[in-house]
C-alpha cells in the first residue's frame, strides 16, 4: 500500500460553516485525505480567525490548528450569486457540512432536497444547538448552553455550588467528533449499496453531550437515582479521586480494582487496609470513601509528587499527572508518540497538534497549515466551475468573493 494513502482519499467535502463544531469536523475528515473545501466570508473570514491569541498579523493561532489541510475559499451566502456558486460546488462534491440555524440553508435554497436534484448522493451534514426539528430546534444555541441543557453540565463541580466546565468548548468538540462519525458512516453505506442516495445527518449540540452521559439514564429510570455532581471523584467507583502533594502538585491515582487497591495500600504503608474485609470490593469501599481517601492524602502529603508517582508505578497502580500545556509539549511519551507536528507559518515553524486515533496503514497527516481568507479562490473557482481569471477579479470587485 502506498505510504502516502489515507482512508478518506477521493472524498471531496464541501464546509459551509464557522467557528468550532463543524469546521472541527471537516478538520477531522480534511486529516484523513478528504477534500475539503471550506466556505468562509468575503474579508474577515471565519470569525475564529481573530480569536484567543493573536500573531503579529493579527490572525489566531488556534486557526492554524483547525484550518489545517482545508482549500479556503469565499462566498458571499447573503448573496444570490454566492450562493448560486456554492450550489453548484456542492454539486461537484460528495459531502456538505453546515451548521447555521435550522432553516437557514433552505431558505438560500442549498437544503438537502434543493441540491439532491443534481446530487443525488450527497452525504448532507447539519449540527445545530438542539436539531433540525423538536420544540427547541429553532432556539440559538452555543455549546456552552448545550452541555447544560444535554445533562453534562449538572454533574461537573462540587456539591451545592455553580456546575463548572473545563475552560475548553467540549460541547462543540465532540458534536464534531459525532458529526465525523456519522459521514463516514454514511459514506460507508452508500459505496456498499450502489444506487443508495444521500441522506442528512442530523447532530445537536445537546445531544452529542447527552451521549456521554454513560449510566445516568438507565440508574435514574431503574433506580430512582438521580446522579449528582462528586467534586474532583466518580461516583460509585472508589478510589477515583485528585490528591495534593508535597510539593503542592495533585496527582490523579485511579486504584479501584480490588486487586489494585491492595497494592495501593501496600505502597502507602497501610497494608492493614488493604486486607479489611470492609474494603475488600467496591461496594465496601464506596460505604467508607472519606476514611481511604483521607488515607490516601495523608500519604500524598508526605511525599513530592515524582516520588508518588514513580511508587505507583513500580506497583502498578494507575496513577498520573495533572498535566498542563507545558508538561505536555516536553513529556517524553507525547513526543514519542508523534502528537506535535510542526507547520510553516509565514516562513515560522509552528507545532500544532496531531489528530487521533493512529492508524497503521492509512495514517492521518498534516499538509498545510491554515490558509488565508480566499488562498484557494482560483484553484477552486478554475478547476471545478472553470471560471476564469477575470470572473473571479469581477467577482471579488462586486463582494461575491
Amino acid at each position: 500500500m502506498n505510504a502516502s494513502q489515507r482512508p478518506l482519499d477521493g472524498i471531496r467535502v464541501l464546509e459551509v460553516g464557522q467557528l468550532l463544531a463543524g469546521p472541527f469536523a471537516g478538520s477531522m475528515l480534511a486529516y484523513y485525505g478528504a477534500e475539503v473545501i471550506k466556505v468562509e466570508p468575503p474579508g474577515s473570514g471565519d470569525p475564529l480567525r481573530q480569536w484567543r491569541e493573536l500573531d503579529e498579523n493579527g490572525t489566531s493561532w488556534w486557526w492554524r490548528s483547525l484550518g489545517r489541510n482545508k482549500k479556503c475559499i469565499t462566498a458571499d451566502l447573503r448573496n444570490e450569486e454566492g450562493r448560486q456558486l456554492v450550489g453548484k460546488l456542492a454539486r461537484k462534491c460528495d459531502v456538505l457540512i453546515e451548521n447555521f440555524r435550522p432553516g437557514v440553508m433552505e431558505k438560500w435554497g442549498l437544503g438537502p432536497a434543493d441540491l439532491w436534484e443534481d446530487n443525488p448522493g450527497l452525504v448532507y451534514a447539519r449540527i445545530s444547538g438542539y436539531g433540525q426539528d423538536g420544540p427547541y430546534s429553532a432556539r440559538p444555541g452555543f455549546a456552552s448552553v448545550c452541555e447544560g441543557v444535554g445533562g453534562l453540565r449538572y454533574v461537573n463541580g462540587k456539591p451545592g455550588e455553580a456546575p463548572m466546565r473545563p475552560n475548553l468548548s467540549l460541547g462543540d468538540t465532540i458534536a464534531g467528533l459525532h458529526t465525523a462519525l456519522g459521514i463516514v458512516m454514511a459514506c460507508l453505506h452508500r459505496e456498499r449499496n450502489p444506487g443508495a442516495g444521500g441522506q442528512v445527518i442530523d447532530t445537536a449540540l445537546y445531544e452529542a453531550s447527552f451521549n456521554l452521559l454513560e449510566g445516568v439514564i438507565p440508574e435514574y429510570d431503574g433506580a430512582g437515582v438521580i446522579r449528582e455532581p462528586s467534586g474532583s471523584t466518580l461516583t460509585g467507583i472508589v478510589p477515583t479521586n485528585t490528591y495534593k502533594c508535597a510539593d503542592g502538585k495533585f496527582i490523579v491515582i485511579g486504584a479501584n480494582g480490588d486487586s489494585i487497591f491492595k497494592r495501593l495500600c501496600d505502597t502507602m504503608g497501610r497494608s492493614g487496609m488493604g486486607i479489611d474485609p470492609r474494603l475488600e470490593n467496591n461496594a465496601g469501599r464506596v460505604r467508607h470513601e472519606p476514611e481511604i481517601d483521607a488515607a490516601i492524602e495523608d500519604w500524598t502529603g508526605s511525599v513530592d509528587s515524582k516520588t508518588a508517582l514513580h511508587m505507583l508505578e513500580d506497583a502498578r497502580v494507575p496513577a498520573g499527572p495533572i498535566n498542563s500545556v507545558a508538561d505536555m509539549m516536553i513529556d517524553p511519551h507525547f513526543i514519542a508518540r508523534g502528537l506535535f507536528e510542526e507547520v510553516d507559518v509565514n516562513g515560522k515553524p509552528l507545532k500544532i497538534p496531531a489528530m487521533v486515533p493512529k492508524m497503521s496503514e492509512t495514517p492521518g497527516r498534516t499538509d498545510w497549515a491554515g490558509s488565508e481568507v480566499g488562498a484557494f479562490n482560483a484553484e477552486v473557482y478554475g478547476e471545478l466551475l472553470g471560471l476564469s481569471e477575470t470572473e473571479l477579479e469581477d467577482l471579488k470587485t462586486r463582494g461575491v468573493l
